[in-house]
């Protein structure tokens, strides 16, 4: 099976696998959601796959660990994040700091 009809399979049960998680999700009972330990994971759980993608993708190569100007760029960020600088300064000094470092050969 190859073609038109493997894509039209593939999004069709895509598609009916997201429609039954989320109706999954719909099933749970509202006082399991309600214990604590559900409200505490399910507000870190955001921010802990933010910060895994974000490794992954800063120094992850195909299946390589690297550190490169991604990194330095990472770095001032994070620098200017504990300085509480405004978004968009944090956004603008990692832009910065990885093209001068790239600039540099790193």
């Amino acid at each position: 099976m190859n073609g038109p009809t493997t894509v039209w399979l593939a999004i069709g049960l895509t598609a009916a696998g997201c429609y039954l998680l989320k109706l999954l999700g719909l099933l749970v009972p509202a006082g399991a959601l309600e214990r604590p330990l559900v409200r505490r994971l399910s507000a870190l759980l955001p921010v802990a796959l933010l910060a895994a993608l974000t490794a992954q993708q800063t120094f992850g190569a195909g299946s390589a660990l690297v550190l490169d100007a991604r990194g330095a760029g990472l770095a001032a960020a994070a620098l200017a994040l504990v300085l509480r600088a405004p978004f968009l300064v944090v956004v603008a000094a990692a832009v910065a700091v990885t093209a001068v470092v790239r600039a540099l050969g790193g």
